[in-house]
């Protein structure tokens, strides 16, 4: 078998672009943009022990054994129905203006909602910076893939798989969307991991900048997922209601979701005692499956929009961490936004997880 790791990728991603978002009321060009991954992969290409494959086509079935399937439809087809409208003319990316918060109904009994599934995307959206664009559904679908044939590269024997994926996962809830996410790349997997990968047990290790909220609600009352996350305080960083310490599941998941909240220009060696933390706890579920890790590169002490203070050469040091459980991994990528830098955090992230 090769030794050369796994790296599955798409283009489809490339049509998902010219994003913008709302950031403190002001209009800007999304950070999550295409260059991300042109930059990864440029680098994975350079250092030349990856081998690129496209994915493999899944069909909704996964997607739906996560996400409730009246968000999935309204998300299918919130762009093409906006254009029908005449809410957009195409040539920028849109996002709705009302959002259907619980409290906006209080006591009253549900109310019609509009035909148009482009207002109607408005009831499953959190925030002002996940637009659509034509491509942004090609897309979402795509990653799916990339992260389905990642988890079967593993189980087909590699020890260590990279999904490129892109737009990211992890702030996608069941039926919510939100953080750049429309899927949970990394919860889809897990869920296909238990279904159709023979697995009573898996664990998740997220390693992104910010609280990946929306795997921690799908699995929030499941005994049979782990979730880890350390991530920048909630307090003072997105998605800001969510990823507190003392946030740990509850019913047959309590004491199965685990977050670390970190301060404010956090280094290796406090970080490196979080991690440490919750690689024992994998130990201890011990799961029969390969780790999920949601790999996030917006730790990286120049990202844009991160505040922690991890070096390049400390992702090695972290991947050797996270490689010393001797489990397979599936490594799906989420965040980062240091697009200079990008590359070279993948590279040493993998070479580490692979124990060089």
């Amino acid at each position: 078998m090769s030794d050369l790791v796994p790296v599955i990728r798409s283009d489809a991603h490339l049509a998902h672009t010219g994003l913008i978002e709302l950031a403190s009321g002001v209009e800007i060009p999304c950070w999550e943009s295409p260059e991300r991954v042109l930059a990864i992969e440029a680098a994975l290409l350079e250092d030349g022990s990856f081998a690129f494959d496209d994915p493999t086509e899944h069909g909704r079935a996964p997607i739906l054994a996560v996400h409730d399937a009246e968000m999935v439809e309204v998300f299918e087809h919130a762009w093409t129905d906006a254009l029908a409208a005449g809410a957009t003319d195409g040539s920028r990316a849109w996002l709705p203006d009302t959002f259907l918060l619980a409290a906006y109904r209080g006591p009253m009994p549900p109310s019609e909602l509009p035909a148009g599934r482009h207002h109607r995307l408005g009831g499953y959206l959190f925030d002002t910076a996940t637009p659509i664009v034509v491509g942004t559904w090609t897309a979402a679908l795509a990653a799916v893939d990339v992260a389905l044939t990642a988890a079967e590269r593993v189980l087909g024997g590699a020890s260590l798989a990279y999904g490129l994926c892109r737009p990211p996962g992890h702030h996608a809830a069941r039926g919510m969307l939100g953080g750049y996410c429309y899927f949970n790349n990394a919860a889809i997997v897990a869920e296909w991991l238990r279904r159709e990968g023979g697995a009573r047990r898996v664990a998740i290790l997220d390693i992104d900048y910010h609280h990946g909220n929306g795997t921690q609600q799908i699995f929030w009352e499941r005994g049979d997922v782990l979730y880890l996350s350390l991530h920048a305080d909630p307090a003072r960083a997105y998605p800001y209601f969510s990823g507190y310490a003392g946030e740990q599941g509850a019913g047959d998941g309590a004491q199965l979701t685990r977050n670390w909240p970190l301060p404010a220009r956090t280094g290796l060696d406090a970080y490196a005692v979080a991690l440490a933390e919750a690689l024992r706890m994998i130990v201890a579920f011990a799961p029969d499956a390969p780790l999920v890790i949601s790999a996030g590169f917006d730790t990286f002490k120049r990202d844009p929009i991160g505040d922690l203070s991890l070096r390049t050469p400390d992702y090695r040091d972290i991947g050797r961490m996270i490689g010393g459980l001797g489990l397979p991994m599936i490594v799906l990528q989420e965040g980062g936004y240091a697009i200079h830098a990008l590359g070279a955090n993948a590279v040493a992230l993998l070479s580490g997880l692979r124990g060089t």
